[in-house]
């Protein structure tokens, strides 16, 4: 497993973002869910912008992504909302997971209409959170394709450039109520062990665990710097 993305819930539509950011692209369209996003790819992850683009569509959405963005917007505004962990074994995590005694979504299938006019595939699974008023678990994606043949396909229509394959994500740090007790949950949710008594690794990713009673409990900054 490795982290794929981090998603932050915005108000503004992709290509205000696009112009805001340099090297992010207008994604693409979920129509099932009634929202669309903006993309940034780095080295080892990329950053997504999600909205809502049909406000009657995404009121009847019961997706978790969905739900938590339609939680979080009004109730805290725009800002960092999750993280988006792959996976080459989806079916089995899930197993996993519900024999941990944890409620999940169930593999679900999900698409999303690119701005070219394709149609990108993809499975999700996520961990069932009964109190968004703190740290949701990370959920977790399947591609259809493998992570080589999306970036050959992403590099060869410009999508990821030199200057963006340039920068990784190096660390994120998450608030919590218990950052104790959330690091250990979340080792054992991601099958690692902790690196120290506030952070975890993942591959070569932090994630790192700290109270802030003036902070949301989300993610509060995703720190990058040059590849090496």
């Amino acid at each position: 497993m490795k982290l794929d993305h981090v998603v932050w819930f915005t108000e503004r539509t992709p290509e205000v973002v696009t112009k805001q950011y340099p090297g992010a692209v207008v994604g693409g369209r979920h129509e099932q869910w009634g929202t669309y996003n903006a993309l940034l790819y780095l080295q080892n992850a990329y950053i997504e912008w999600l909205a809502i683009e049909n406000a009657e569509v995404a009121d009847f959405s019961s997706h978790p992504l969905i739900e938590l963005l339609k939680h979080d917007l009004p109730t805290y505004g725009e800002g960092w909302g999750t993280l988006c962990i792959s996976t080459d074994e989806i079916q089995a995590l899930n197993k996993k997971l519900e024999r941990m005694g944890m409620h999940t979504s169930g593999v679900l299938d999900a698409s999303r209409l690119t701005s070219s006019g394709t149609i990108k595939k993809w499975k999700m699974l996520f961990v069932n959170e009964k109190d968004l008023t703190d740290l949701p678990a990370p959920f977790f994606i399947q591609w259809e394709e493998s992570e080589q043949s999306r970036r050959l396909a992403l590099r060869a229509e410009g999508t990821i450039s030199d200057e963006s394959d340039a920068e990784r994500i190096l660390e994120c740090e998450l608030v919590t109520r218990e950052p104790e007790r959330t690091l250990e949950r979340w080792c054992r949710i991601l099958g690692v062990q902790p690196e120290d008594q506030e952070s975890l690794m993942l591959n070569d990713v932090r994630l790192r665990f700290i109270e802030n009673p003036d902070e949301r409990n989300r993610m509060l900054a995703v720190v990058t710097g040059q590849a090496e």
